[in-house]
């Protein structure tokens, strides 16, 4: 995995509602979450909630999908392993345990 793509997703995951967001939707399983559920769950406006959802589908956290009216929420499970294990690969590399 490229460093820089890992960064981009540390630093969208670095932001504490961004966070609560990913949070909200990783538990929401493989079928996703309303975007209207995750704004009265974490207690923000639509607005504020739209910006924080834009990056981290911009980082490859989330993807969106559309049912008629409702939009979904889906984690990237691929992309939070992959980010796991480049930090974990890197891990006492060079120790000399």
């Amino acid at each position: 995995m490229n460093i820089e793509i890992v960064a981009k997703a540390l630093k969208e995951l670095g932001h504490p509602t961004r966070l609560a967001v990913y949070k909200q939707v990783m538990k929401a399983g493989p079928s996703g979450v309303a975007v209207g559920k995750l704004g009265e769950n974490i207690g923000i406006p639509n607005s504020t909630l739209s910006h924080h959802i834009s990056s981290m589908v911009s980082a490859n956290l989330i993807s969106q999908h559309r049912e008629g009216r409702v939009l979904h929420c889906i984690a990237n499970y691929e992309m939070r392993e992959n980010v796991l294990n480049f930090l974990q690969d890197e891990c006492c590399v060079d120790s000399q345990f």
